[in-house]
């Protein structure tokens, strides 16, 4: 499989790209020791479409989710989680409103109590 750094994807065109992806998907449906046509039954889609995506021609993406499934690969579909992230700012303003100490609510400070200081 090619390896390619995260900072070559966005020079790479779209036919380079689907290229990619169709190799991923060969390797490991080799790897796994399955067939073309193993591989497209279990993802109900044609042994031509399979063969497509391997060669790098477009297909749809629902064709592409199938078989990702088939192959046990959906685990890739965690890049694209959402996740929340928090602004410097507001997280600097979640800081200052933290509490740094706990007191003792039940004393109440008694004005005779002389202190050694």
């Amino acid at each position: 499989m090619n390896d390619i750094s995260y900072n070559n994807w966005v020079e790479m065109n779209d036919s380079s790209l689907i290229e990619v992806i169709g190799t991923y998907v060969q390797h490991h449906r080799l790897n796994q020791n399955k067939s073309q046509n193993n591989v497209a039954k279990a993802a109900g889609i044609s042994r031509s479409t399979l063969s497509l995506l391997e060669r790098g021609e477009k297909i749809t993406l629902n064709s592409l989710i199938q078989v990702l499934r088939a192959l046990n690969l959906l685990h890739i579909m965690d890049v694209f989680k959402i996740k929340n992230e928090i602004s410097p700012i507001a997280y600097a303003k979640l800081q200052k409103n933290k509490r740094q100490r706990a007191r003792n609510k039940d004393r109440k400070p008694n004005p005779n109590d002389t202190s050694e200081w």
